[in-house]
């Protein structure tokens, strides 16, 4: 993946991120930003630093990344639910889950919309 003209700690604090899923201040200590100046300074200059735009637009691609490499593994645990769970109602709910995903689902609600005028006319004599 192109570093988009990152510095080695932008890129880092970044990944760490993504991969992890922790805070910014964790990420920023383990990325490298200072605390000299106070406790927070990492966080604050880690906060700057996820607002710029190429950290922005490479935070975007490597969780494009990982999101696609996640639904692979999603994907064929689905179908594995689908054939061999042991609840049948797993099964079916993995297979609906599944035609869904690929277009095929039953619609919410069907309208029938009928029009033309109607005429009654009821003679009693």
């Amino acid at each position: 993946m192109l570093k988009d003209d990152l510095t080695d700690k932008q890129k880092a604090l970044v990944d760490t991120i993504v991969s992890t899923g922790c805070s910014i201040t964790e990420a920023a200590k383990t990325a490298g930003y200072s605390t000299e100046v106070s406790k927070d300074s990492a966080r604050v200059s880690a906060s700057r630093t996820l607002r710029l735009p190429k950290v922005q637009s490479y935070m975007s691609k490597c969780i494009a990344n990982t999101l696609g490499l996640g639904a692979v593994s999603a994907s064929k645990r689905l179908i594995d639910l689908s054939s061999g769970a042991r609840s049948e109602y797993v099964q079916l709910e993995a297979s609906r889950d599944i035609l869904d995903r690929v277009g095929l689902r039953a619609p919410d609600r069907v309208a029938h919309n009928v029009t033309g005028d109607i005429k009654i006319s009821i003679d009693l004599s």
